[in-house]
């Protein structure tokens, strides 16, 4: 439970910094990486720890 938790928390930083970059910092290849690799990483998501 701990790790899911971790792991959420994980994912939405991410996400959150990646459309950050997209709008501060106009980087869109930037930006979709890091939302990407928010949801995979995400317990929600294909978790990248649960192989």
């Amino acid at each position: 439970m701990r790790m899911a938790t971790l792991l959420w928390i994980i994912a939405v930083i991410l996400v959150i910094s990646g459309i950050y970059v997209i709008l501060a910092r106009r980087d869109l290849l930037w930006g979709i990486v890091l939302i990407v690799i928010g949801f995979l990483v995400g317990p929600g998501g294909v978790s990248i720890f649960n192989v």
